[in-house]
């Protein structure tokens, strides 16, 4: 071996050291620049939120009246910095009580009716009124009672409610422009760390030069320890700053709100004041109004909370990801790849449009339902990131260790349709029916097809592929009327008969005979198109021999007719479970769960959670479930049936 192939191993390990460094670093970097950038847009929220409470704060006290208003509101903006305009609506009448912006002081001043492309503002006067009205039923925060907006040319707008006589009667809002300027990460530390990182590297491998393995397996460790120090110094440093920069904007937010003290105190006699009026502390909220404790009533300053651990969470993923990489470098994974690349680059060439698509519209759908899984992730925290609604498995431990299937009550036992472990068991049933159902009427009809000199065989064909060719979801529709307690054909011909019409959709049972027979329908052409194709690939001299032989038509059957059908049927099988197992339409369209969701299958199931209750991590679990048992049956009914080698 010569000595420039040995030193290869060596030469890896020190490259993939520096991309190691250089992407978990870089990473790094941005991540702290993000971080300071979500520090400036949170100390100018707070400054407009602030300001907007503070203004909600002279519109409700006792002094402001109708026809005073728009003078204290001209007044205590004249007074506050960084306003651009503010509007008090009312939604009574859909009056504007006061306006400072420039169209309404010019054009149409207030007070006013709202004019026709105004609408927007009372639309959010009925939203807020509905949100505040909601949260308070619940006890808990649901909606947002502050509403924020970035406007076109720049700066944000608040919006708020304002109460009259104990109750939500319109709207505050303040446009404000922005002034925080987020803080940029220097790139020379992490350069700086880049550069340990190689470091650490290079020196084990200066120092092994003439032992090729060890120099290279001693530049990997060193290089992965020189990860975790930088990582490390890179996480102390940044919190450090994180925290600093914490601090200079819960300063800025104490001074906003002393300073909108003073405007509301120059607006509002000190005789009319009132405690809520002037607790300016207490105007330092969230968006749904709750104080984020940050500040005392008079606004001084509370000592900061402790930084999230998210970014420590950041950098072990940071870590792992870069392990990775100088693994697959040392080992020669990207050399072996770039090699493939270089000698198929045609072959490639032509399946990049394909790795594209379902790289866009699978993998990483894919990947970020299951991502998703890991958090708590609802209608009322979407605009929160990964990181800050992460629980890690606790979704799936609601969810495989709810064991609540049976409960005893007054009336006897009362089976819980929402468990999974129910859910689960009636997809089992529901698909094991209906694939038995598919096959063996489609392969009696494929039967019965192949045989020769059959009158109108073509007729047939077309008529029974029909149940295929028209979409499912129209079929699904057309047989949910059909069973229909008062206009259904199904009871229509009960009733000839005699007998009493069925509400098939109040019982579990005949709720469970509605959706098979509705998918039963639907599943025989296919497996009766697979099962022709097989058939007619029989060569007819095997039923002349066993004919000759004295076989009878049953002989025939299970020792030629199967064992030639198995290659075909038995991937078609599967197939099948699986679409089965997944059949959203049919139990959607046709039985909606119905009684109390005793007919959900898993995936209408997961559809509810994240559609209906709006728990989209908990639904994310619950499709990363039904993924791993269809999983695991592929690969075991692969494994046993060996259908699919060659």
């Amino acid at each position: 071996m010569s000595t420039g192939t040995a030193q290869r191993p060596v030469i890896r390990a020190i490259v993939g050291s520096l991309l190691a460094g250089a992407l978990a670093l870089g990473v790094a970097h941005a991540l702290l620049g993000r971080a300071f950038e979500n520090l400036a847009t949170d100390t100018d929220d707070r400054s407009g939120i602030v300001a907007l409470n503070a203004l909600t704060a002279v519109v409700q006290s006792p002094q402001s009246s109708d026809d005073t208003l728009r003078r204290t509101v001209q007044g205590w903006q004249t007074r506050t910095s960084g306003i651009t305009a503010s509007r008090i609506v009312r939604i009574a009448g859909a009056e504007l009580l006061a306006s400072t912006a420039a169209h309404d002081s010019v054009e149409a001043e207030a007070p006013r009716r709202l004019e026709r492309d105004e609408k927007p503002l009372f639309d959010m006067a009925q939203r807020l009124r509905s949100a505040v009205n909601l949260n308070r039923d619940e006890g808990a925060p649901r909606k947002n009672e502050i509403e924020v907006e970035s406007l076109p040319k720049g700066g944000r707008s608040f919006s708020g409610p304002f109460v009259e006589d104990g109750e939500i009667s319109g709207l505050v809002q303040v446009q404000s422009i922005d002034t925080a300027v987020p803080r940029r990460p220097s790139w020379w530390i992490t350069l700086g760390l880049i550069l340990m990182v190689v470091g650490c590297a290079v020196v084990p491998a200066f120092v092994f030069r003439r032992r090729s393995r060890v120099a290279t397996w001693g530049a990997v460790g060193a290089g992965a320890i020189g990860l975790i120090a930088a990582l490390t110094l890179h996480g102390s440093f940044a919190t450090k700053a994180l925290m600093e920069a914490q601090a200079q904007g819960d300063a800025a937010i104490a001074a906003r709100a002393r300073s909108q003290a003073d405007a509301v105190s120059a607006v509002i006699p000190g005789d009319v004041a009132t405690e809520d009026s002037l607790a300016p502390g207490a105007w330092d909220t969230d968006v749904y109004r709750r104080s984020r404790g940050r500040l005392t009533a008079d606004a001084t300053i509370l000592p900061a909370p402790p930084m999230p651990s998210v970014f420590g969470k950041s950098l072990f993923l940071l870590f792992a990801f870069a392990l990775v990489l100088l693994a697959t470098t040392v080992l020669g994974g990207f050399h072996a790849l770039g090699r493939a690349l270089r000698d198929n680059r045609v072959a490639y060439a032509y399946i990049l449009p394909a790795i594209v698509g379902m790289a866009l519209l699978v993998y990483f759908p894919f990947v970020y339902g299951v991502v998703l899984s890991f958090t708590d992730s609802t209608l009322y925290n979407a605009n929160q990131g990964v990181a800050e609604t992460w629980i890690g498995l606790r979704n799936y431990a609601d969810i495989i260790f709810d064991f609540n299937v049976f409960s005893h009550g007054d009336n006897g036992w009362v089976v819980n349709y929402s468990n999974f472990y129910w859910t689960l068991f009636f997809t089992i049933v529901w698909t094991i029916t209906n694939v038995t159902i598919g096959v063996t009427v489609g392969l009696a009809l494929a039967l019965v097809l192949n045989i020769k000199n059959l009158w109108f065989k073509p007729l047939y064909r077309v008529v029974l592929i029909l149940p295929w060719a028209v979409p499912n979801y129209i079929t699904a529709l057309v047989w949910k009327g059909m069973f229909h307690r008062q206009f259904g054909v199904i009871n229509q011909v009960l009733e000839i008969f005699g007998r009493q019409p069925i509400s098939w959709f109040d019982n579990p049972l005949s709720s469970f005979a509605t959706a098979l027979a509705t998918n039963g329908w639907l599943s025989f052409p296919f497996m009766m198109v697979v099962s022709m194709g097989a058939l007619q690939s029989i060569p007819e001299e095997l039923y002349e021999a066993a004919e000759v032989d004295g076989a009878s038509w049953r002989q025939r059957f299970f020792a030629i007719t199967l064992p030639a059908l198995r290659p075909a049927l038995v991937p078609a099988i599967i197939l099948s479970v699986i679409w089965t197992f997944n059949m959203f339409n049919v139990i959607y369209l046709v039985t909606g769960g119905e009684p109390s969701g005793a007919t959900e299958i898993l995936v209408t199931q997961a559809y509810k959670f994240a559609f209906e209750r709006y728990r989209y991590g908990y639904a994310a679990a619950y499709s990363t479930i039904i993924f791993m048992i269809l999983l695991v049956y592929g690969i075991f009914q692969n494994r046993v049936s060996r259908a699919t080698e060659a």
